[in-house]
């Protein structure tokens, strides 16, 4: 079927938006957290977007979540934004934010092995080499000289891991979760319920307190509009939309452009170093996600599927970490 030009301009402007958008994340994260506490930032950053989110897919007539929908998305929320995405941010505080999408990218070896080890599902040898390529990439990666001698560098890396693995076993879990069909109701209450568990962090670690928002600069204050109104919303409208006009495996291709963008915007715009080193451990582990996604595609879904994640993405075998 042909498409009409202004549908063709949509779905290139919806590519633009998840490559570009979500490549830049890491940095508006950095940028804003600077001068607002790491889980002030995002709590309050995701809270404002789901409260938003909710609003747009609120239909009259509509069914209500039930309690243990509600529940389920608390889990949800906890799993995937709590610990999954406010560890990442409080690890950039001492992580190039170049180097924490490029170990993100890394997130599909956790979760083939998750369902190895919880469903029994054995990954192919496809797969498997994948997972060596992403290995060797992230040792090139991790043991190069400024990292090994910086410590916070290195507990900085150690929580994204952790935030990593709490993000994919959200994943595995999610099929099996009962969350509202309507995508944008589930991910804007994931997002509600991780928003407040954050800022009930903030609150217990002091930072809530002592926080004054007049010491916010703009840059810090711009970042922060971005990723609620950009990172959260349009891209995630733009995710969506993609997904209804497009195969799954052609949105997927983001897992390769954003950590590429995610590097060349802290290098251009943070004075963050790129050697031989990173390009080389970037090659691998992308190639590694490239032989892995391969295997993992599956059918496409009809939109009323429920495989709703936060900030963005589906579930078709698994959930994409965005920050």
């Amino acid at each position: 079927m042909q498409l009409q030009p202004s549908q063709r301009f949509l779905i290139i402007a919806s590519f633009a938006a998840i490559y570009l958008i979500w490549g830049s994340t890491y940095l508006f994260n950095y940028f804003a957290i600077q001068d607002i506490p790491p889980f002030l930032m995002a709590g309050s950053r995701f809270l404002v977007a789901g409260l938003l989110l909710y609003a747009l897919s609120w239909k009259p007539g509509a069914v209500r979540p039930t309690r243990r929908q509600w529940a389920n998305a608390a889990r949800m929320g906890f799993l995937f934004l709590s610990v999954g995405t406010g560890g990442t941010v409080w690890a950039e505080q001492y992580v190039d934010t170049g180097i924490a999408a490029l170990l993100i990218s890394l997130q599909p070896l956790l979760v083939v092995s998750m369902m190895w080890a919880m469903q029994g599902k054995r990954p192919g040898g496809k797969v498997l080499f994948g997972i060596l390529l992403g290995i060797i990439g992230m040792a090139f990666l991790v043991g190069q000289q400024r990292f090994v001698t910086n410590q916070n560098t290195l507990i900085g890396m150690l929580v994204i891991g952790v935030s990593m693995t709490s993000w994919c076993f959200g994943s595995v879990t999610l099929s099996k979760t009962d969350l509202p069909q309507n995508r944008l109701q589930s991910s804007a209450m994931q997002m509600i319920s991780g928003g407040i568990i954050l800022l009930l962090i903030a609150l217990l670690n002091g930072n809530m307190m002592q926080f004054d928002i007049t010491a916010v600069s703009l840059k810090a204050g711009l970042s922060w509009i971005i990723l609620v109104l950009f990172g959260s919303i349009v891209a995630f409208s733009a995710f969506t939309y993609l997904l209804q006009q497009v195969s799954p495996d052609k949105v997927a291709t983001s897992n390769y452009v954003n950590p590429v963008v995610a590097m060349w915007l802290g290098w251009a715009f943070n004075s963050e170093l790129i050697n031989g080193q990173s390009i080389l451990a970037a090659l691998l582990m992308l190639a590694g996600v490239f032989f892995m996604n391969s295997r993992l595609q599956v059918k496409r879904r009809p939109p009323g599927a429920n495989h709703t994640v936060p900030g963005g993405r589906r579930l078709w075998k698994r959930a994409e970490m965005k920050v």
